[in-house]
């Protein structure tokens, strides 16, 4: 790294804004390019260039040269990158769930079978707390026989059967407030 760059750098940690505002505008096509390569849509590489100058930003004084600034900036986008296809994965999971419990209601409302406000709980607590509960609560298996059926020891079983009961009081008292 060049003596300019340290320097700029430096001044940049020191609250330079315009120190900051050119270590970011050297840097951007770079950073650009790669999240062309990583994301191959170029809308996402310029939503996450422009979050990546934001946490740059934010986190400038906790850059201690160890790499170089590129390959920092490279950490930082590689990381939203990640943490964005995750909330994407988890989103479109429970997008899938919630699809999944709408059209399971209107069956069931459309053939005149009741949809309580437990089945609507049931549906918004983590699949494996629900199993447990379900084959606990309503199926009457033991925690040995759950824990054979799920693979998983049957304290694990305790476990996720307590957890979706708290969590089904909790969605249940929240309604009727």
């Amino acid at each position: 790294m060049s003596d300019v760059m340290l320097e700029r750098i430096k001044l940049a940690q020191q609250g330079d804004a315009s120190a900051l505002a050119l270590l970011l505008r050297e840097h951007y096509s770079f950073l650009y390019k790669y999240l062309i390569k990583v994301t191959m849509d170029p809308l996402l590489a310029e939503e996450l260039a422009q979050d990546t100058m934001v946490r740059c930003m934010e986190k400038i004084r906790s850059y201690d040269g160890s790499s170089s600034f590129s390959s920092w900036l490279i950490t930082i986008a590689t990381r939203l990158y990640i943490d964005r296809k995750r909330r994407w994965k988890r989103e479109a999971e429970w997008r899938r769930q919630e699809q999944g419990v709408l059209s399971i209601r209107w069956r069931f409302e459309s053939r005149n079978i009741e949809w309580s406000d437990l089945l609507d709980a049931l549906s918004r607590i983590p699949s494996p707390q629900r199993i447990a509960v379900l084959l606990k609560h309503y199926y009457g298996y033991s925690y040995e026989e759950i824990g054979v059926i799920l693979q998983v020891p049957s304290g694990t079983v305790k476990s996720r059967v307590s957890a979706g009961l708290n969590h089904l009081r909790k969605e249940l008292n929240e309604d009727e407030t």
